[in-house]
């Protein structure tokens, strides 16, 4: 009967031990330190432009008979504007008329030629005569395309007292009313392509060297991180700023007008031990961080930050490339705990 319960009794104190170690091992979320290129940042504020914003203008002269409200959205080749066109459709009768006769000038003085060609061969008409036919021929010929052509002047005038919508896009201001009597030139509408957009930054002369066409580049908006290509510098600054252009595509549409930051390098980037921003704990005024050594024991280091990008950081201390560094529970951790570690997922 001792020795049963003795070998209880020695049972339930292994069970208590293996229970009593479980529940100091503390589950954390761990990432792998890495040597990365960074550079320190710096935000500066730019604008979200059309690419195709433009100015409107009427074409011919002619009194405003319509012109579509401010904020419609157009399809390419749909009406934005009309102007009366009733003289112009008069003027178009009159040279159809004109052009007809012209054409009848045309196929007489042809039947006198060929007519003239045939008495020739019998010496039944003077060559002179034949020869002035010929000539009348051909200037008859010229005033028909001469008026053929006026024809077309005309109505070309008639399809541009239409203005129409030269891409898809809005309508975001009207300059004049209907009524109005517009002369050529005169601006109509303000139209902007909503789904060409491009952001505009200026900064400064000794930053244009550490961007490149094609580089991508962080945009913040109302707290959303997105990017964008650098699509044009301006190597030359244009104001007494002293501040250069620089042109982006945004890799999401941004309504025009927009204010946004870009985050652009101020330094050369260099190779350094980078961890993610996660892994710091702040505690009474010094930075620390835990990583995990090979007994799966957290061991706090005090470090250094350096520059950043983004999520990750330089980390400057007892930090080396492939250590294992705590991400998530790092605030309940002391010095010396057991750890279980999982292993920590982002887009790095």
């Amino acid at each position: 009967m001792k020795i049963i319960l003795t070998t209880l009794v020695s049972a339930l104190l292994i069970c208590s031990n293996l229970s009593f170690a479980a529940g100091r091992s503390k589950p954390v979320v761990v990432d792998t330190a890495e040597i990365r290129q960074l550079a320190p940042t710096v935000l500066y504020t730019g604008i979200s432009l059309s690419k195709n914003d433009i100015r409107i203008a009427a074409e011919i002269e002619g009194r405003l008979t319509a012109i579509v409200e401010v904020g419609t959205a157009l399809k390419k080749g749909q009406a934005i504007a009309t102007l009366d066109d009733v003289f112009l459709q008069q003027q178009r009768e009159e040279q159809l008329a004109t052009v007809a006769s012209e054409q009848a000038s045309v196929a007489l003085f042809k039947k006198q030629v060929r007519r003239y060609q045939a008495l020739l061969k019998s010496n039944s008409v003077a060559r002179d005569q034949l020869d002035q036919t010929q000539t009348s021929l051909q200037i008859a010929q010229s005033d028909m395309r001469a008026a053929q052509a006026r024809l077309m002047q005309i109505e070309e005038r008639i399809k541009r007292s239409k203005i129409i919508a030269p891409y898809d896009g809005v309508v975001t201001e009207r300059t004049v009313q209907i009524g109005e009597w517009l002369k050529t030139g005169d601006t109509v509408v303000r139209f902007v392509d909503l789904n060409s957009n491009e952001i505009q930054v200026y900064i400064a002369a000794q930053m244009i060297g550490l961007i490149q066409i094609n580089s991508q580049l962080e945009v913040l908006l109302n707290q959303q991180s997105s990017s964008a290509i650098v699509h044009s510098i301006v190597p030359a600054s244009i104001n007494s700023s002293r501040l250069f252009e620089v042109r982006l595509t945004p890799e999401k549409a941004i309504a025009p007008g927009t204010l946004v930051r870009v985050r652009l390098p101020f330094t050369a980037a260099r190779n350094v031990v980078s961890i993610h921003r996660d892994a710091l704990v702040l505690r009474k005024g010094s930075t620390t961080v835990f990583k995990v050594n090979a007994d799966n024991i957290a061991e706090q280091v005090v470090i250094e930050i350096g520059m950043g990008d983004g999520d990750y950081i330089e980390a400057i201390g007892d930090i080396a490339a492939g250590d294992a560094i705590v991400v998530r529970g790092g605030e309940r951790l002391r010095a010396g705990t057991s750890v279980t570690s999982t292993v920590f997922k982002a887009n790095k």
